[in-house]
This record gives C-alpha cells, sequence and structure tokens, in this order.
C-alpha cells in the first residue's frame, strides 16, 4: 500500500478519535442534560448507548491504526495481526448491538417509526460489516498459510487492508 495513502488514512482516523473525545466531553453531558425531563433508567440507557457507541468506534480506529502501522511495516501477514482483526469484528457486532438496543429502546415512544427502521436498519449494516470482516480475515488467514501463493495474495490483500 501506498505510503501516503497510509498516512492519509491515519491523519482521517486522528481527525475521528479527536472528534469523538469532543463529542464524549461536550456532546453526550448536553445529551444528559437535554433528558432531564425523561425518567431515569431511560436517560442512563440512552447516555450508555451513546457512549458505548462512541467507545466502539475509538476502538476500532485504534485496531486500524495498528494494521495501518503493520502494512507500511510490511508485517500485515503474521498470525499476531488476527487480535485486531478479531477487536474489529467484536467492535462492529457490538456497535451493530447497540443499534438494535437503541431502536427496540426508542421504538414504544414518539419518535417516528421511519427513525426506529432507519437505525435498525444501521444495526443491520453494521452486522453486515462485521461478517465482511470476517471475510476478509479468512483470506489474511489463506495468505499466510500458503506462503508459495502468499506473494499475489499479499499485494492484493495489502490494497484492501
Amino acid at each position: 500500500m501506498n505510503t501516503g495513502t497510509i498516512l492519509l488514512l491515519k491523519v482521517v482516523i486522528a481527525l475521528a478519535l479527536a472528534g469523538s473525545l469532543v463529542v464524549q466531553v461536550m456532546i453526550v453531558p448536553a445529551v444528559w442534560r437535554d433528558l432531564e425531563g425523561e425518567e431515569l433508567w431511560g436517560r442512563i440507557t440512552l447516555v450508555s448507548i451513546a457512549t458505548l457507541g462512541i467507545l466502539t468506534m475509538q476502538v476500532f480506529a485504534v485496531c486500524v491504526w495498528m494494521l495501518l502501522t503493520r502494512v507500511r511495516r510490511g508485517s500485515i501477514f503474521h498470525l499476531s495481526s488476527f487480535r485486531y482483526v478479531d477487536v474489529i469484528v467484536g467492535t462492529i457486532s457490538a456497535a451493530a448491538v447497540l443499534a438494535f438496543a437503541l431502536a427496540a429502546l426508542l421504538a414504544p415512544g414518539e419518535v417516528a417509526p421511519g427513525m426506529v427502521g432507519l437505525i435498525g436498519g444501521a444495526g443491520l449494516v453494521l452486522a453486515g460489516f462485521a461478517l465482511l470482516v470476517v471475510v476478509m480475515k479468512a483470506l489474511l488467514r489463506q495468505a499466510i498459510e500458503r506462503e508459495d501463493e502468499a506473494r499475489t495474495l499479499r499485494d492484493e490483500l495489502g490494497e484492501v487492508i
């Protein structure tokens, strides 16, 4: 993968992480204050889902950063890369579960059914992304296990990853 591409991706990740910290510090407390008239369990649940959703994005970003570093060093095709991919699958799956939970939380309330459907659809898309990463992990495993064929797969997977 091109060094410029890796650098650009790392800049995007750094900006996303900085933005997520701003959201955690400023927006989440504002949401808590805005929900002052709601029942306590609802406030706690909604703010917890938002906070955990942000956390899943942050963990995902750090793992992608680590994999990009491995791509730059040429060490992506090691078994130790699987731990980052496993965490990525876990964070995407957790984000999908959080989206489904948010849709279920909002469904009986005054939120428009279309909005609940959109949030549920986002959960479905996230679950699909998790499955896509599982497929990419299988490709990575195949590239590691088949050293003879790995040269061709490395070039292709390096671009994908």
